[in-house]
This record gives structure tokens, C-alpha cells and sequence, in this order.
């Protein structure tokens, strides 16, 4: 079927290549849709609902069709996959094979399978929905199936920044592209095809003085050879996003054989000052009788096999249209030699030339089951059979609007193209131009080229270069608003879902009048092309249908991706290590090297716990380092605590309405302890913020909610208190910070800082500026063991010096490293929290903070917080609990029960978060939630452990079972 004379494709390289284990050959340059079109194979699917034979239909992403299983990759579009040695396809969704298919069965069941069937059908009777109808369902959902044995291929994920992102490489992005860089910007250009050029490789065109793809060859090494433009080939951009963001997915080696190393595609993220948006159109068809055969074509993908592959779809050829498209079609192919049969053109026409024309007429009915054999054309009321083994259907352009309304932008009805086009400012940022924008000349395009990178320039405040397109065709575009032939039989609209006229028509007899209940209903624009060839036929049916007219229906919502993007590049790099970041303390190796076991906490990795030489088990490393700093001294990391910068003269004012407790009374000099809720009145985070100067605050966090806090600390600013002048930075990873805790605490501080911090100067909860080891660091006096403690940071450049120097201080004094374990354990004896408790479902009340609230100001929660359910008597409140037994066991997690009571969900009393042994006070101890807890002091209740089969007698006490009156503390 190859055209001798037409194609860029090399005819002197050929390549073997197999479908359905059909030993075949094509060349490079190939796609395999037109390897299999030049081999004369027509049938290469079935459709999903229906089984129906399907073959290609048009010569882009937006293929239906055509959906093949590549090296194991299923759903790999025909007509995109590039041929090479070796390839092996097989088509899908077929039993036992694609031209004896059993499930085609259900083309005989359509009458019983119409639109919304399954609301219909699985809602009775209802004991069959789980024994039978959702076993079937499950076995034929789907469209392909995943390789079982997989494939090792490494996907990678990547990022670039530019100011003007070009999306599409047809006349007006090149011309958009060629502008904006010789003006001096960083440019990308995506083509989501293997060369630029768009529709000039498909059409036999000229620009300037030289054939249109040569002219776009040209214009490409000239962008290649500049310094500020990337070309990006083989690239979709998929995705619009906020703040200039897109997705775009690169098939990197989905065209090589044996990749090797080569990633088989890149998913990037592009963040663009400006964008151009010149991803062109898409055709679409008319819906008639039987119009799905293989064989039945889109008219624009007829002409580019023709002239881009050297390839006749068909010996014999007839084209259906109501644009000039059709015209242009048949007068290519006749050119070329191939025998056009008919071109029927629903408008009447002046004939012209030696073309079989049925001016006025229609298309009606095909025939032939596996490949079109015969269309039935209508003129002036006399129908007649006309040979045919290929039919273009040339029915109009839709511009390419989906990017623009991945924002919930909605595009705009244009009557004299009968398509929509972008709305004007749907994307910040984002100008359309060329076919994408409605305009369908070559010349319109490369003009409105130049316009849209001028209004891209303009924004970047750079001047646009003098530039002119070159001469190049500008044939006017009219068309007939035809959507579909009237008359019996199925007109199908989407041919992957088996979506036809009559569907669309009984969705709006049965009141699913929206078009988003008609798409749901009926599944129309649901497949893998979503809907880019069928939605705007089925909106004008169902306007119709409805007595609407298509602007007021309007359209579907367009979501990202742009085209399917496999899940491994979505998520590249997310396996592994790499499935969530490793942060690491500047003592990180210092603690591997004395053998802790690290354990994660958000996304850093803090030392569990020192083995000692003698040490057998962590209980015995974990009680040591606690009598350690009960008695002596001991080091902690403390770096990962979230520490955020807020500075601004309405520092206080803001953090008095971020914490429920005041902050603008605080001196400087001083730390506080604050309490933070949501907007629901539970509790978010707790912490310190310290004041370093009269506009200058320091915020810590817990670790895991660092992100979560200063997500907040934006939202709070930006759109509740706007008017507060504040500003504030995560400072966590710039500065090393290390608690010093124990009765030889203050040894080990002077000696790092040269000076006696006396209790007078430095009482509990200061801070204040010290010098560390001759470096600039800060001191702050508080405590997370109940030890006299103090934190030192200095920054993080020092932090691995300093940690050992303290190391060593320690030991000297009979002291050293503690990790997690003991940590875990000090804070238990002093009642104090984490996020094991305020864990989202707690407020102030429950953890015996309601005295935190404050009366005389307003902050986030307050009116939440005081609603009367979260004040309850009867709500499950912090308290902390005990083993009867001497060798009783707690575990965290395990439920509580009255004495005596069934330990079933009804008797639930409340459960234990957090758990530790006391070598101290040699028992367990635990920190839990009871209801009416701080009334039941004193009581028993029994914990009770399904799970793991433990049961525990636990004495109910205070959360503070050492040193209650904190004087260790504050020395």
C-alpha cells in the first residue's frame, strides 16, 4: 500500500517488526499504525462494551482505536508508537484472537445493553451484585492488560524552568518559539511528536519558498543552535496547574528496542513565566450508520499516511464532508494515483474537476464486518452503493482547548467555525494561538505565531523583535454545522465506549439533560482520548435532544492528563528510598557510628537508642541513658524540631492569633510554650516560640507537623490576616541544635560557651545570644526530660563539631547520648505530649490545657473550641496509668474497660497512646485517653489488647507521675 514518490520516511532502512505474531516489515520513520496500514491489516482492535472491529482512525494521540499491548505496555497507541527491529505489538481486549473475537457476542445483546443498563440491571436482585455481577464486571473492565512478568524499565522524573513555554511545534509554535527567542528569552518548546512541523509534515504545502516541513526543519536547527531554547521532542505537555506550572511527559526510549540505561520516559515539571498554547486541532466526524468499520477514517489523517508514510489507506477511497477538507482530501489522493470512488459533501457544491461529487449528499450506511468493502451514499432522495475499502470523514476542527480549562476554565462557542475555542484568560499566563486558538490557515497561523509571543514578551517586559511570517497557503475554512445523518441503525459517536446517537438521545428522554450526567450515563468522552473526536458531536446532539442550543448545553470538564501517563512516571522515584525524602541530623553519622538504630520520625532519622558494649537488648540501652539523665547529663539532636523565623512589627499580633495563649506580652529574652488549634477547635501543634527582639520570633514545632505549621502560618497570612505586616521562613535545616539535659547540665553549657549561665541570669524559659567555640550561636533554657536543660544551636555548618564536643564534655561528667527511647520515657514521667497524642481528634479540654485558651483575645478555634460537645464532662480526657501488677504490660493502642465489662466497642472507655518503663520508678507507665478521666484518679480499669491477647489491670493516675511540682525542672 505504499505511494511511490510520497512519504518521509527512509525506504532504503527496513524493520521487522510482528502483530499478533504476523511476521511483517516497515521502515524507519514508521509509526506502527502506518507499518500496519502499509501492510494492508485494517483490523487491529475491538471495542470495549460491544467487541465491535475497530481500525485506525486518525494519525495522532487522540487515536481510539488503535490501542495496542507494546514489550508488555498496554494501551500504547498505534498511531504514536514508533517502529523499531524487533517490535512485537499485540492487539487487546479480544478471545481468542482479534479476528474471531467470542465477546463480539454482545453486539448481538445491544438491544439489552443500551445507555445506563448497568444502573438498571445490577440493581436487582440484590444478592446477585457480589456473587455474580461484580465478578463479571471486574473480569471485563479494562482495556489491556499489564504484563505479568513486568519489566525492569526505570522511569525518572525531572524539572525545568523557562520564561515562555511553547506548547506545540506546528507553524504557529514555531513561529511563537523562533520570536520569543531571538527577543532574548529562555525558551522550551514541546512537540509532542517525533519532529517539528505539526500538520506541514502532513500536508503538501509550501511556506515561504520551500516545502513546509523542510521550511520547519529549518526553523528548528535554527532554535537548536541558539543558547536559550530547549527543544523538547517526543514531549505531551499533559497538564495546567497554578503559578505557571505544567506537566509535560517525555517518551524517552519508547522508540528504542534495548534502551539499556535510557529512563523509558521522564515526567517533568515546567514551571513557565509565560506560556503559548499551539497544540492545534483536532478533527472530528459525523456520525451515520455503521460509521465505526475499520477502513472509516478521520480526512486529515487519510492526507497525513499519504504524504508524511507513503501510505494509501485503501485502494480505493471515498470522502464524506461538510468542509472543504473533504475537497482537499480527494484532490491529494487522486494526485497521487489512488482511486477516489466518491466525494460526498453535504453542502451544496459547484462541481469542480473530475472528482465523483454528490454535492448535498450524505453518507448513510457501510458495509463489510472486518474492513469496509461499500458505502451507501443519499443524494436528492436516490441512494446508491459506491465501492470503498477506506472513507475519510472530514466533519471539522476543534481547537485543542483542554489545557486551558485544566483550571476551571470553560472554553467559548464559536458559530462560524461550529467549534469552541479557549476562553481569553482561562490559564494565567497561557495565550492560545494558531488552530488551537481557531484559526485553521497556515498563514493565520504563523501570523497569530508572532502575536501571542509578542503578548508573552510584553508581560516579561521584553521587546519583541521586527519579524513577518513568510508567504504560505491561506485558504479560507467554512463549514456546515452537520453533525449526523438521520436514520435507523447505530451512529456511533465514541468508538472506544461504544457511545452512539440513540444513547445520547435516550440520556436526555430519561432526564440526564446536563452533559455531565449524559457523559456519566452513558459513558461518552470517558475513554483514553477523552472524548477529543466525539464530545462536541455528542453536545450538539444532545442540544438538540434537549432544545438547547451548544453553547447553552456547554461542555464536559477537561482534567489532566492531557494524554494517559503511566502511573511509574507520575510517581518516578518514589520506590525505595526515594518513595519519601531521607533528611539526615548533622550527628547522623556520629550516631550510626556508635551503632544506634535509626528510626524515622517525619522525614528525618534520629537515633533509637546507644548500645552499650554489655548490652544484650534495647530496654537495657534504654533504661541506662534515662538514669543517665535523671542523674548525670545527657545529649539529644534535637535539630529535627521545626523551626520557623517570623519577623515583622505585627510579629506578636500575628502569633496572638495563630496560639490560644498571648505572645505580644512576651519579653524579650524569653520563651513561652503555645498552644496552636485548627479552624475546627482541635488541637494542631504544640511548641515554644522564643522572642529574640522586639519584631523578631522564633517558632519550633514537632517534627512531623513542621510542614503542616508553616502551610498554616501562609494560609493564616495570606488570607485571614492580611493586613498584619509579618513575614516568616522555615529555618529547620540552618541551624544544628542540641539539648543539654540533666543535673550537670550547666557544666557542660559552660564549658561550650566559656561562661557561667547563672539560674539568676538565665532562668527557665530564656533565651538569649551565646558564643559557641568562638561561633554565634543561641541558648534557650527549657526542657523536654523534667531535667534543668538547655537547647544550644549553632549553625548547621557547625553541628557535627559541636556534637561531639558535648559528646565528649558528657562522658567526662559520667553522662553521654541519649536517643528516641529514653526521650520517649522522660517525657511519659513528666505527662508531656507529642503527636502520639494530639493526633487531630483532641482540643485543649482533653489534654487538661483548657486554661490555655484565652479570654481576652481572639485566635484560630476559639468559637470552634467552645462549642458545647467538645467541652463534655463525659469526653475521653489525658491521664496517665499504671500496671497493678508489678509485671503488668501496657501497649499503646490497647482499649479500656470497666472492671468486669465486656471488652466489646459498646464499653469502650478509651485507649492508650503512648507507653514507656519507668527504671526510675521501676514500672511501667502510660499516657491515655479515659472518659471522664481526671474525675477517675485512683480507679482501676483494665486494658485489654485483641490483637497481641494481653489484658492488664492499670491504676488511673495524674500524666505527671515525677517531680510534680517541677522544681528538677527550673533548677
Amino acid at each position: 500500500m505504499r505511494i511511490d514518490g510520497y512519504g518521509r520516511i527512509d525506504r532504503n532502512s527496513t524493520l521487522r517488526f510482528t502483530f499478533d505474531g504476523r511476521h511483517l516489515r516497515g521502515h524507519k520513520g514508521d509509526t506502527l499504525a502506518s507499518a500496519l496500514l502499509a501492510n494492508d491489516i485494517r483490523l487491529v482492535g475491538r471495542s470495549f462494551k460491544y467487541h465491535r472491529p475497530r481500525g485506525i482512525l486518525t494519525a495522532g494521540s487522540e487515536e481510539p482505536n488503535a490501542l495496542v499491548r507494546v514489550l508488555g505496555v498496554p494501551n500504547t497507541r498505534a498511531t504514536t508508537q514508533e517502529l523499531f527491529e524487533g517490535l512485537s505489538a499485540e492487539s487487546q481486549n479480544r478471545w481468542p484472537s482479534l479476528a474471531n473475537d467470542l465477546m463480539s457476542v454482545n453486539d448481538f445483546a445491544a438491544p439489552f445493553l443500551s445507555a445506563g443498563f448497568y444502573y438498571k440491571t445490577f440493581m436487582w436482585p440484590r444478592a446477585f451484585w457480589e456473587k455474580l455481577y461484580e465478578p463479571l464486571i471486574r473480569r471485563a473492565a479494562g482495556l489491556g492488560a499489564l504484563d505479568a512478568s513486568g519489566h525492569d524499565w526505570p522511569t525518572e522524573r525531572a524539572f525545568a524552568h523557562c520564561d515562555v513555554l511553547v506548547i506545540g511545534a506546528g507553524p504557529a509554535g514555531l513561529m511563537a518559539a523562533l520570536c520569543a527567542a531571538r527577543a532574548g528569552a529562555d525558551v522550551i518548546l514541546a512537540c509532542e511528536d517525533t519532529a517539528p512541523g505539526g500538520r506541514l509534515l502532513a500536508e503538501r504545502e509550501r511556506v515561504g519558498d520551500q516545502p513546509g516541513a523542510d521550511w520547519a526543519a529549518g526553523v528548528a536547527d535554527e532554535l537548536r543552535a541558539m543558547g536559550n531554547v530547549r527543544l523538547m521532542l517526543r514531549t505531551t505537555v499533559t497538564g495546567a496547574y497554578d503559578g505557571g506550572t505544567y506537566g509535560a511527559l517525555e517518551r524517552v526510549a519508547c522508540h528504542i528496542g534495548k534502551p539499556g540505561d535510557a529512563p523509558r520516559e521522564t515526567f517533568w515539571r515546567i514551571a513557565a513565566k509565560e506560556a503559548v498554547l499551539a497544540a492545534g486541532a483536532h478533527e472530528r466526524g459525523i456520525a451515520f450508520r455503521n460509521n465505526d468499520r475499520p477502513g472509516v477514517m478521520a480526512a486529515s489523517a487519510v492526507r497525513a499516511y499519504l504524504h508524511r508514510w507513503g501510505v494509501a489507506p485503501g485502494r480505493k477511497v471515498a470522502v464524506f464532508g461538510n468542509n472543504d477538507e473533504a475537497r482537499r482530501t480527494a484532490e491529494d489522493l487522486q494526485a497521487a494515483g489512488v482511486t477516489v470512488t466518491a466525494l460526498v459533501d453535504t453542502r451544496e457544491v459547484a462541481d469542480r474537476g473530475d472528482l465523483p461529487l454528490f454535492a448535498g449528499g450524505q453518507v448513510t450506511d457501510t458495509k463489510g464486518r472486518q474492513g469496509l468493502k461499500s458505502i451507501t451514499v443519499a443524494q436528492n432522495g436516490i441512494e446508491r452503493s459506491v465501492e470503498a475499502h477506506c472513507l475519510a470523514v472530514a466533519g471539522g476542527w476543534n481547537p485543542s482547548v483542554h489545557l486551558t480549562c485544566h483550571m476551571n476554565g470553560r472554553p467559548v462557542w464559536r458559530d462560524d467555525i461550529a467549534a469552541f475555542v479557549p476562553a481569553k484568560g482561562a490559564v494565567p499566563g497561557l495565550t492560545p494561538c494558531g488552530a488551537a486558538d481557531g484559526v485553521f490557515d497556515t498563514l493565520g497561523c504563523l501570523q497569530d505565531g508572532l502575536r501571542a509571543a509578542g503578548e508573552a514578551l510584553k508581560a516579561l517586559d521584553l521587546k519583541a523583535p521586527h519579524m513577518t511570517a513568510p508567504t504560505a497557503e491561506d485558504r479560507g475554512y467554512s463549514v456546515d454545522a452537520f453533525w449526523h445523518v438521520p436514520g435507523k441503525g447505530r451512529a456511533w459517536l465514541d468508538f472506544q465506549n461504544d457511545v452512539t446517537v440513540k444513547d445520547v438521545k435516550q440520556a436526555a428522554v430519561e432526564n440526564f439533560r446536563s452533559v455531565e450526567h449524559m457523559k456519566r450515563y452513558t459513558t461518552q468522552g470517558m475513554a483514553t482520548d477523552q472524548g477529543k473526536n466525539s464530545n462536541v458531536v455528542a453536545l450538539a446532539i444532545l442540544a438538540d435532544a434537549t432544545g438547547r442550543s451548544i453553547p447553552e448545553t456547554g461542555t464536559t470538564t477537561f482534567r489532566p492528563p492531557y494524554t494517559p501517563v503511566s502511573i511509574a512516571a507520575m510517581g518516578a522515584g518514589a520506590e525505595g528510598a526515594g518513595f519519601q525524602p531521607q533528611r539526615f541530623t548533622t550527628s547522623h553519622a556520629a550516631s550510626v557510628a556508635r551503632g544506634a538504630p535509626m528510626v524515622e520520625a517525619g522525614l528525618w532519622y534520629r537515633p533509637s537508642y546507644f548500645p552499650a558494649p554489655a548490652e544484650t537488648t534495647w530496654r537495657e540501652a534504654c533504661d541506662r541513658e534515662v538514669k543517665m539523665v535523671r542523674e548525670s547529663v545527657g545529649i539529644a539532636d534535637v535539630s529535627t524540631l521545626g523551626k520557623i523565623d517570623i519577623q515583622g512589627p505585627d510579629a506578636g499580633a500575628f502569633l496572638d492569633f495563630v496560639y490560644t495563649n498571648m505572645f505580644s506580652t512576651l519579653r524579650v529574652g524569653r520563651v513561652r510554650y503555645g498552644l496552636m488549634l485548627r479552624e475546627d477547635g482541635h488541637v494542631m501543634d504544640d511548641g515554644t516560640t522564643a522572642r529574640l527582639g522586639d519584631g523578631h520570633f522564633l517558632m519550633t514545632t514537632t517534627t512531623a507537623a513542621a510542614g503542616q505549621v508553616m502551610a498554616h502560618l501562609d494560609f493564616v497570612s495570606q488570607c485571614l490576616r492580611p493586613d498584619l505586616d509579618v513575614r516568616f521562613t522555615s529555618v529547620t535545616e540552618q541551624w544544628a541544635q542540641f539539648a543539654i539535659a540533666g543535673p550537670k547540665a550547666r557544666a557542660v553549657l559552660a564549658a561550650a560557651t566559656g561562661a557561667e549561665l547563672s539560674p539568676d541570669d538565665w532562668p527557665f524559659m530564656s533565651c538569649g545570644p551565646v558564643t559557641v567555640l568562638g561561633v554565634q550561636g543561641r541558648a534557650f533554657r527549657i526542657s523536654f526530660s523534667g531535667e534543668e536543660g538547655y537547647e544550644l544551636a549553632v549553625p548547621a555548618r557547625y553541628g557535627s563539631g559541636l556534637y561531639a564536643y558535648l559528646i565528649g564534655q558528657a562522658e567526662a561528667l559520667g553522662g553521654g547520648p541519649y536517643g528516641m527511647e529514653a526521650l520517649n520515657v522522660l517525657r511519659i514521667e513528666k505527662g508531656f505530649i507529642t503527636h502520639s497524642e494530639i493526633h487531630g481528634r483532641v482540643t485543649a479540654y482533653d489534654i487538661g490545657m483548657g486554661g490555655m485558651l484565652s479570654k481576652k483575645k481572639d485566635f484560630i478555634g476559639k468559637a470552634a473550641a467552645a462549642r458545647p460537645g467538645l467541652l463534655d464532662a463525659g469526653r475521653e480526657r489525658l491521664v496517665g496509668l499504671q500496671p497493678v501488677e508489678a509485671d503488668g504490660k501496657l501497649l499503646a493502642g490497647a482499649h479500656l474497660f470497666d472492671q468486669g465489662a465486656a471488652a466489646r466497642r459498646e464499653n469502650d472507655q478509651g485507649y492508650l497512646t503512648s507507653v514507656g518503663y519507668s527504671p526510675i520508678l521501676g514500672t511501667m507507665l502510660g499516657l491515655g485517653f479515659l472518659k471522664r478521666g481526671p474525675e477517675r484518679l485512683g480507679e482501676t480499669v483494665m486494658m485489654v489488647d485483641h490483637l497481641r491477647g494481653t489484658r492488664t489491670r492499670c491504676t488511673v493516675t495524674s500524666p505527671v507521675v515525677f517531680d510534680a511540682d517541677g522544681g528538677r525542672m527550673r533548677g
